[in-house]
């Protein structure tokens, strides 16, 4: 009986490993498989008119109880709880207090209204869109809010918009038409609830936006469809595209606002997309490159927007000392400590990946599990430089103001060595 007991141990052993291989050979097709609907597309009815009044349609917004983006971590690496675990507002760090650096005072929440869209929440093979209720993707967009809005809450009052959203499966399917209909049909929840965010605003109020990978998808039309050319665009502080790759040659002049050159402007954008060392981003490389760009040519082989969250600049480098602070979450998310100077960042010099460096140290700051193939570190593009992202957006508000900046100045950038083989993404 022992010796059985061992031979189906032996068994199992070798089935993970086998799992393992071809899961390093064949990443895409295991996505595919896991998460692609098999389902046909149903094309999703319009939102009611005046949906977005409702505050049941948002995740976070002003006024409302518990509200994610509300939550700060501790500027001493002390562990905050979220707040689906506080049992009172007081547990958390008020907002105009939260995550002070060195140097700085406490001030007043800023005067911007920041729309936010979070990011794929929703994993479900069963639709291609996702209901407006379901229990677990609200719960992952919640810690979404919590985790990557709370970095702008402090220059002002956020509004994240629940959206029916395109299932994870619809960014692996080959299928790109029926993927196309469920973004789309994402997109027009979000321009439905950017309505009535506007409508909510004072005509003269400083506006910035921010989205993370689905998110930031959806702010490229937005921009494109309802922003660009119009007076709407001088209200922008800044936009915040983070990652979804934005195209320096095909992609930047159809989003009506430059790249950000300077920590400082305003109106302009900014984007990155995380990679550690050794990186392989082929998965991602593949995909841009068989896309048509917003002026109609081929993305292939084009450089993407890299701005370095640590400096504020595209195409620069900074050591981890720069880092104000990275967030670094608890397993499962729920709370999480900000731990300064020990993420690194550079703007790779080939298709302008984010590099962090060794992800032997990267993977200290992560939950384990969360980090894609390749060393991509997607899901933490945000909470890996939350404090400088807080002071970023904190900085672009002052010059919009035309106020004195609140925070000091981001590290000055360093002069990248050259590259070599081991600290380049393989694409």
């Amino acid at each position: 009986m022992a010796r059985k007991f061992l031979y189906v141990i032996a068994a199992i052993i070798l089935l993970i490993v086998a799992a393992g291989v071809v899961y390093q050979l064949f990443p895409g097709w295991i996505a595919r498989t896991a998460f692609v609907p098999s389902t046909e597309f149903k094309p999703q009815a319009a939102v009611a008119p005046n949906a977005y009044d409702d505050p049941e349609m948002w995740f976070a917004r002003p006024g409302m109880e518990k509200d994610p983006s509300a939550w700060r971590p501790a500027a001493d690496g002390r562990e905050t709880p979220g707040t689906e675990d506080a049992k009172t507002g007081g547990q958390l760090i008020p907002p105009a207090n939260a995550a002070q650096t060195t140097g700085e005072t406490p001030f007043p929440q800023g005067d911007a209204a920041v729309f936010f869209v979070h990011p794929t929440s929703y994993y479900s093979r069963s639709s291609w869109n996702a209901p407006l209720e379901d229990r677990d993707s609200d719960h992952r967009a919640n810690l979404f809010v919590q985790g990557m809005a709370s970095a702008f809450a402090d220059a002002g009052e956020i509004w994240a918009p629940r959206y029916r959203q395109a299932t994870l499966g619809a960014f692996l399917a080959e299928d790109r038409v029926t993927a196309g209909k469920a973004i789309d049909s994402a997109y027009r929840d979000v321009e439905e609830a950017f309505d009535a965010f506007l409508a909510a605003q004072p005509k003269d109020r400083p506006i910035i936006l921010a989205g993370h990978s689905q998110g930031a998808l959806h702010l490229t039309t937005l921009l494109r469809t309802r922003i660009a050319g119009t007076p709407l665009a001088k209200r922008i502080v800044a936009a915040y595209v983070i990652g979804w790759p934005i195209s320096l040659d095909t992609d930047l002049a159809g989003l009506g606002l430059p790249a950000c050159q300077t920590p400082e402007q305003k109106g302009c954008i900014l984007g990155w997309a995380s990679f550690a060392d050794p990186a392989d981003p082929v998965m991602v490389t593949d995909a841009y490159d068989g896309t048509i760009g917003f002026d109609g040519r081929p993305r292939a082989g084009t450089r993407m927007l890299c701005t370095n969250p640590l400096t504020g600049v595209p195409d620069t480098e900074a050591p981890a000392e720069a880092n104000l602070g990275t967030l670094k979450p608890t397993e499962g998310f729920k709370s999480g400590s900000l731990i300064a100077g020990r993420i690194g960042a550079r703007c790779d010099d080939t298709r302008g990946f984010l590099m962090i460096g060794d992800a032997e140290v990267a993977k200290n700051y992560v939950v384990a599990g969360y980090v894609l193939p390749g060393n991509n570190y997607h899901v933490y593009d945000i909470t890996l430089f939350w404090a400088n992202v807080r002071a970023d957006a904190l900085r672009r508000l002052a010059t919009y103001e035309g106020k004195p900046s609140p925070v000091p100045p981001p590290a000055a950038p360093t002069a990248p060595p050259p590259a070599s083989a081991a600290s380049s993404p393989r694409t």
